[in-house]
């Protein structure tokens, strides 16, 4: 039996003291993808920002591996763990391939001075992302599609074990939402990561996931496979949908835009 690698104990977060998510207890093994979903104001953002270390707990713990990820010096937990956040990144100016390299800033030292493994790596993430023609344009001339894979080399080239995404695919046509997720996978099986988004899209998170995690009201609702949450009428349920809104599948007819 595979080791869980990753644990949320009795996670509890919020903001100024407000708890927003409360008691939330879940382990992935390693490798393992975990799609979080449900209402607008569930707490999904709030879930993978604490588990970042943007936000401190404000009770439980997180653990990766052997440790708990709050007890890791900041630049080693930057090798571990990787997020690309909804929020628009200040590129200052920066081209595309400088934006990349960053990935590599935790293992660069005092003087951000780059190895020749350090360049190994970060070709590996242009060639794996399909961005080599991106290379030389600055970052603020791309595209949606184009910057969430751009960002997604940097976090590639952290190298992390954990990798974080809220809502990756907000801004994606229906084209550029499924290559970006053929990518994460492509990213998933090359570096053995474990990934931990959150989606609004119901058939691409029952696509993608090894495993689902429903939130309502601030608190895990359920925690499982695909197959056993789109089961029945649970979906209606954790979104408060009137069923003649649901085809014989099972999913809100119109699930890409809840």
């Amino acid at each position: 039996m595979e080791q869980i690698f990753f644990q949320a104990e009795k996670l509890t977060a919020g903001y100024h003291g407000l708890p927003l998510i409360r008691d939330l207890t879940f382990s992935l093994k390693k490798g393992e993808i975990l799609t979080v979903i449900g209402p607008n104001g569930a707490g999904k953002s709030t879930l993978l920002k604490s588990i970042a270390g943007l936000l401190e707990p404000l009770g439980g713990k997180v653990v990766l591996g052997d440790g708990e990820l709050d007890s890791l010096p900041r630049a080693e937990r930057a090798k571990r763990v990787a997020f690309v956040f909804t929020d628009r990144v200040r590129s200052e100016y920066l081209t595309c391939g400088e934006v990349v390299a960053s990935g590599r800033y935790p293992y660069t030292g005092r003087f951000g001075l780059l190895s020749n493994r350090d360049r190994d790596v970060i070709e590996e993430g242009i060639e794996l992302l399909r961005i080599r023609e991106l290379r030389d344009r600055e970052f603020d001339t791309l595209s949606d599609g184009q910057r969430q894979r751009v960002l997604l080399a940097r976090a590639f080239c952290q190298e992390p074990e954990l990798l974080l995404l809220d809502e990756p695919t907000s801004f994606l046509d229906i084209r550029y939402k499924l290559e970006f997720l053929s990518l994460l996978q492509e990213m998933r099986r090359g570096r053995d990561m474990t990934v931990i988004l959150s989606l609004h899209e119901l058939e691409l998170a029952r696509r993608i996931s090894d495993r689902l995690l429903c939130l309502k009201d601030g608190r895990m609702d359920r925690f499982g496979e695909p197959q056993s949450i789109f089961s029945g009428d649970y979906i209606r349920h954790l979104f408060d949908l009137q069923a003649d809104w649901f085809d014989e599948t099972g999913l809100a007819r119109l699930s890409d835009g809840i």
